[in-house]
């Protein structure tokens, strides 16, 4: 990658090669997508190559293909903000991309948040202390994940006492129940808990396409909504029926069904919901979508770390991610997806590897010989949750569970770097491979010293 003196990018060749096991498929083009997706970069060329292996086929891991090209397009980032004397975020700030500029894929971007992920933490309280100490490091990057909307399917039903369950098809892994109860109760105005969530199977619902993507919230979420817009429909008829008017004289807001003039009071759906059966039975509100207007995710990541120079360990200290949710629906749950992807990236990035012997075979098939990150590993992951809304959605949202993963390992490398001065440029950067480099650079500089 190149960039003029005062940090302004303007080129970039990039060559990628993705494992895909016995038969062709790796997630290259993904990483295609991603690898300088934040940044304007006005003249670039990508080649990607998918390579057939003799491995099992490789399968999707949150943002599949991302995480490994964010590694070396955010170390190279890292290099040139040095080279140029800036602020690794400024640089970053100096070069992201905004609302109307085009993506790698060509189409230009719409509401986005990257900038605000990176303002989220310059202004942390993390990024804003010092680090002091011998062998200490902090390191950022910031990654992009483009979603996906894809089909979905949900009912919501107006039950005889006034509250609601909401039918969907999209298997829970992160949350997606209590969210498709707040978009069901936030449309009829009813609390969350006389709304009942429930996850069908397939013979039960309308098709809904798989788990994935960080697209349930989204998607469903949009099947969620609409439903329960056609739920609000039915009731405002009901309503007219009972006020003996015109459905057009009838308004909902509020959770109440209200008449338009003087003289008739509001009326709420526990108070309709007995009438049913008189003004044309059950509500069933129904939706089907095949969502578009997806919402593409930006996050970024500082990392402080700490490297033992006699062994090459190193601990993470501390660790912020700010990611652009779109809207929040579930707070908790938002900053759940954002420490649970960030650990992921950690583990990847300090231990987790596959052990081949000379003949080939998996020689650390198990959990037990599989080295993931503890809560021993890792500290407490801080969380800033930024709200850009995505225009392509009626609550604007936008998926939230995958770009979490992106930048941490990128941003490890790039604290490594700070604390000893060696740029890791292979996962994962366990204490064996950074102490054999540690010891290499240090050979190296006593090379130059004596040759000086």
């Amino acid at each position: 990658m190149g960039a003029t003196k005062d940090g302004k990018l303007v080129a970039a060749e990039i060559w990628m090669a993705y494992e895909a096991g016995a038969f062709p498929g790796s997630p290259v083009g993904a990483g295609a997508m991603c690898i300088i997706a934040p940044y304007t970069v006005e003249n670039f060329v990508i080649d990607a190559y998918d390579v057939v292996v003799n491995r099992p086929k490789t399968a999707a891991y949150r943002a599949p293909g991302a995480t490994n090209a964010a590694f070396a397009s955010e170390t190279v980032i890292d290099e040139l903000a040095e080279k140029c004397g800036i602020d690794p975020i400024d640089f970053r700030l100096k070069n992201a991309v905004k609302e109307g500029d085009a993506q790698v894929v060509g189409p230009p971007f719409k509401r986005i948040g990257l900038i605000q992920t990176l303002e989220g933490i310059k202004n942390s309280p993390h990024y804003k202390s010092k680090l002091t100490g011998k062998f200490r490091g902090r390191g950022v990057a910031s990654g992009f994940w483009f979603n996906a909307g894809m089909q979905s399917s949900a009912t919501v039903n107006i039950h005889a006492d006034g509250t609601a369950s909401v039918v969907t098809g999209s298997p829970d892994i992160g949350g997606s129940r209590a969210s498709m109860a707040m978009i069901t109760a936030e449309v009829l105005g009813l609390p969350v808990t006389d709304v009942r969530p429930i996850t069908a199977d397939t013979d039960s619902i309308g098709h809904t396409d798989v788990t994935g993507g960080s697209r349930v919230t989204f998607a469903t979420g949009m099947a969620v909504y609409e439903a329960a817009k056609d739920a609000e429909r039915q009731l405002i008829e009901r309503a007219a029926k009972v006020w003996e008017k015109k459905p057009d004289e009838v308004e909902f807001r509020d959770g109440k069904l209200h008449a338009k003039g003087n003289g008739v009071p509001p009326m709420s759906i526990k108070q309709l919901a007995p009438r049913f059966p008189r003004t044309g039975g059950p509500i069933t509100g129904r939706a089907s979508v095949n969502a578009r207007g997806v919402g593409p995710g930006f996050a970024t990541t500082c990392v402080d770390v700490e490297v033992d120079p006699d062994t090459g360990k190193i601990q993470i200290l501390r660790c912020t991610v700010a990611q652009d949710a779109g809207k929040a629906i579930h707070p908790s749950y938002v900053e759940g997806q954002m420490q649970g992807g960030t650990a992921q990236g950690l583990g990847w990035a300090l231990n987790e590897e596959y052990f081949y012997d000379d003949k080939g075979t998996l020689r650390n098939s198990g959990f037990l010989d599989y080295r993931m990150p503890t809560c021993l590993d890792l500290p407490m992951i801080e969380t800033v949750v930024v709200e850009e809304a995505n225009p392509g959605h009626p609550l604007g949202v936008r998926g939230v569970g995958e770009v979490s993963i992106v930048p941490p390992v990128a941003a490890v490398a790039n604290a490594i770097y700070r604390a000893v001065g060696v740029r890791m440029l292979e996962t994962p950067m366990s204490p064996p491979k950074l102490l054999k480099a540690m010891l290499k650079h240090r050979d190296s500089t006593k090379h130059s010293a004596a040759a000086d």
